[in-house]
């Protein structure tokens, strides 16, 4: 029997056009935050004591019974309401796409946003608003048209490696790109990520506490998702430039190709290289 972890699909679970539905990245972070607070609720303070539970869902737990959502549920703050009340510091998945946001590490150089001041950012793309988080690497951008993956795993359950992690978060999307039918996808040495025809069309980056990680990777999907590289050199990486799925898919069928379609493969790969089943929270 493969174990189960919770997954809140954002994408495929919404009752609007998968394409157009976006989450505000405060509202995600938090989400994160406070399934990480009850990871660590869950494992206890002092590593002699046994954990509360186990990090799997047991196999005794059904999924939550989905309810159709109505025009007050579709942001995160709703959602969160309906996390599990039994095993709420299981491993949990979360896919979604982000309202448009710049996002920086804890050591990233705000100069690589061009336009960057102390006072902020200057001209067209102060529309795009700026978030330093705790994760590791350079700026990045998130917006629709762009896959987003937050794994909240207790890597004792897996390989308590985070290069080991890191490189699995790159098998996922090497799989699922596959799947799509994108050709020559790879990793390149010394850099993280996911790269196509010397062009990176997904990012990592992560934080892990105690070892239960946060943040993800995120993978672009289509056009949407690289207005906003042009005001930031992305993962620091000077004269390198991005992609998406749809740029380099060797052939697209008019019907066949989806951000639900995507997500489906994402999630297939996820179950694959981590060795679990993914139960809906939603």
């Amino acid at each position: 029997a493969r174990r189960r972890v919770w997954l809140y699909d954002f994408v495929t679970n919404s009752s609007e056009n998968p394409q157009s539905t976006t989450i505000p990245y405060q509202e995600a972070w938090d989400f994160q935050k406070l399934l990480v607070a009850n990871q660590l609720q869950r494992i206890g303070k002092k590593q002699k004591n046994p954990p509360l539970y186990g990090q799997f869902v047991p196999f005794d737990v059904e999924p939550p019974v989905l309810h159709s959502r109505g025009e007050n549920d579709k942001n995160m703050n709703n959602l969160v309401k309906r996390i599990p009340t039994s095993f709420p510091g299981c491993d949990s998945i979360i896919i979604l796409q982000h309202d448009p946001v710049y996002t920086l590490g804890t050591a990233s150089d705000p100069t690589f946003i061009h336009g960057y001041n102390t006072d902020g950012i200057n001209g067209d793309k102060s529309d795009v608003p700026i978030v330093r988080i705790e994760r590791g690497g350079e700026v990045t951008y998130h917006g629709p048209g762009q896959l987003v993956v937050y794994p909240i795993l207790d890597l004792r359950g897996y390989k308590q490696d985070v290069h080991w992690y890191m490189r699995a978060l790159e098998e996922v999307i090497l799989i699922a790109l596959e799947k799509a039918g994108i050709e020559g996808a790879s990793r390149e040495k010394n850099l993280t990520g996911v790269w196509v025809s010397n062009k990176k069309i997904a990012a990592l980056g992560i934080k892990t506490r105690r070892w239960v990680t946060m943040h993800g990777l995120a993978i672009n999907i289509d056009a949407r998702s690289l207005q906003n590289f042009k005001g930031i050199v992305p993962c620091g990486l000077e004269g390198r430039e991005v992609t998406c799925l749809r740029d380099e898919v060797s052939v697209i069928e008019e019907t066949s190709f989806s951000m639900k379609d995507v997500t489906i493969y994402v999630k297939e790969a996820l179950e694959q290289v981590f060795g679990v089943t993914l139960l809906s929270a939603l």
